[in-house]
């Protein structure tokens, strides 16, 4: 017990925040790529080709640099079981043309009988959500004038013609978050080249949504225009896509996901569940909403414990030191975790759920495209927001007497993020959404005469500094060898009540519990 206070009391001195990390270089790993050799009656052609076979596999495990001297050399290696075969990024040629390669990819030829192509598995159960997330269109489809009303506050218009990505900017978006989510598009287009149709959309970059529900019901009531952004709520129709912190934060040192999903794995491993602190601990900016400034009230003092650490961010301090101490990899060390909203929805939540700690939700309104899949008391413990620290306190003291179940609520949402959510169907879920939704359009998608056309060299050979870190560390290499994961069918009335009712039941089991809790706390005391 004075080990876990000694851990708290020195969190409380040095502020560091628990979310954020610097990243580490990362590591290319290759995979020989083996041929056997022919057979042949003559024994001195079988050894001259298993000599030539050598030699060959030698080189082909070598990277290629090409143009050495160039200030950005073209860079290619042997691509792994991932890919079937390798775009190099082309910054030499164009740095001298400032124009996009003619020669990119455009559609993928894979041999229908190649024995080593594995099957698509099923998508993960949250992909059953695109279904409802574009339901609001499944009867009008969607007319230019539809789309054109979505303009209004879109930071941006994507449109995809041959395989070929074209943007037309509006406004400037907050931070890099326009940036990456153009990257990531890119590097959809990479992964699965001339297998996204033709479409056209509007993307809005700000936290919450606008699309209310309210403006497009009732029997003369309009279609709503269809807006992409990153989170939804009950109350609008706007479609949820991944957001841009899956290819890097650049601003505050998030890596891409792929390369941070790792590292976590590994915290994870460090410290045991059943000797981590055990408390509920959460640190970030309460400026940006009133419920986070109520969670502050939360926090140990003389007078009351709530089994709680919270901690307001200094995010001057921790910029100005590098975010050296706030390596996410090494915050895996709580028994519990808190999630709580800010403006809208925040991209801590997967990093929270993967890190094998309970995560305690405070009940949200928002959600993002994955976490409508997570079950109360499988995935995460509900907490009341009306009702924070007494919610608190209740779910790790009943954690702490129940470890076994608390850990399995925590292996169970880490499981989730680890096998669900890995970039495979992060790519498969935008995949899957941009299809249906291209099946809606009623119009020819068209190239606006403003827009500009995006490839992999127009944004990362003119990148500085983290944004270039963090696009190569995050590029696509090739097309992937098999195709995206097979969509679950549509939910069904009965389905998505069964759903719906599951979990709301769940919440009002430990609401139950909670008050038998008290009212046994109030009788004791």
């Amino acid at each position: 017990m004075r080990e876990n206070e000694n851990i708290y009391m020195q969190r409380l001195q040095s502020q560091r925040c628990y979310l954020y990390g610097p990243f580490a270089d990362t590591i290319l790993m290759l995979r020989p790529f083996m041929k056997s050799p022919a057979r042949f009656s003559a024994v001195f052609v079988l050894l001259f080709l298993l000599f030539g076979a050598f030699v060959c596999t030698r080189l082909l495990n070598s990277p290629i640099l090409v143009d050495t001297s160039a200030e950005e050399p073209i860079i290619t290696t042997r691509t792994s079981r991932k890919h079937s075969r390798e775009i190099p990024l082309n910054c030499t040629a164009y740095d001298l043309t400032r124009t996009c390669p003619s020669n990119y990819p455009t559609t993928t030829s894979q041999p229908e009988q190649d024995p080593d192509r594995p099957l698509p598995p099923t998508c993960p159960e949250y992909f059953r959500w695109i279904h409802e997330d574009l339901r609001p269109w499944a009867h009008t489809g969607i007319t230019r004038d539809m789309e054109q009303r979505a303009k209004r506050t879109a930071n941006f218009k994507l449109v995809i013609v041959n395989g070929k990505a074209y943007v037309e900017k509006y406004q400037k978006s907050f931070q890099t978050r326009d940036v990456f989510t153009m990257w990531g598009i890119l590097q959809l287009l990479r992964r699965y080249p001339g297998q996204v149709p033709d479409l056209e959309l509007m993307f809005d970059c700000v936290d919450w949504p606008v699309i209310s529900s309210n403006d497009y019901s009732g029997p003369n009531a309009t279609a709503p225009p269809p807006l992409f952004r990153y989170c939804g709520d009950d109350n609008s129709l706007d479609i949820v896509f991944p957001d841009w912190s899956f290819w890097g934060w650049a601003e505050i040192n998030i890596k891409p996901w792929e390369v941070l999903l790792k590292d976590l794995e590994d915290g994870n491993k460090r410290k045991r569940w059943i000797d981590r602190a055990p408390y509920a601990y959460w640190k970030g900016n309460p400026s940006v909403a009133a419920t986070r400034q109520d969670l502050l009230k939360c926090n140990v003092s003389d007078q009351q414990d709530w089994n709680a650490r919270v901690y307001a961010q200094d995010w001057l301090r921790e910029s100005s030191e590098g975010y050296k101490q706030s390596d996410l990899a090494s915050q895996c060390v709580d028994r519990y975790k808190i999630y709580i909203e800010g403006s809208a929805w925040s991209v801590s939540d997967k990093y929270i759920l993967a890190c094998d700690s309970v995560t305690l939700i405070v009940k949200p309104r928002y959600y993002d495209f994955f976490t409508r899949s997570l079950m109360p008391v499988h995935h995460y413990w509900p907490i009341k927001d009306d009702d924070k620290c007494r919610s608190i306190k209740f779910a790790v003291d009943w954690g702490n007497s129940h470890k076994q179940k608390a850990q399995a609520i925590g292996k169970a949402a880490s499981k989730l993020i680890q096998e669900e959510l890995k970039m495979d169907y992060v790519y498969d879920y935008m995949f899957h959404l941009l299809n249906e939704y291209a099946k809606l359009l009623q119009f020819k998608p068209t190239i606006p005469r403003k827009a500009i056309e995006l490839c992999s060299e127009a944004m990362a050979c003119q990148a500085q500094g983290t944004e270039k870190k963090f696009m190569m560390e995050s590029m696509v290499k090739g097309p992937a060898v098999s195709n995206p994961c097979t969509m679950p069918p549509p939910y069904g009335p009965a389905s998505l009540f069964a759903v719906l009712r599951r979990n709301a039941n769940s919440i009002k089991q430990v609401e139950t519990w909670e008050k038998k809790y008290w009212e046994n706390q109030s009788k004791q005391s």
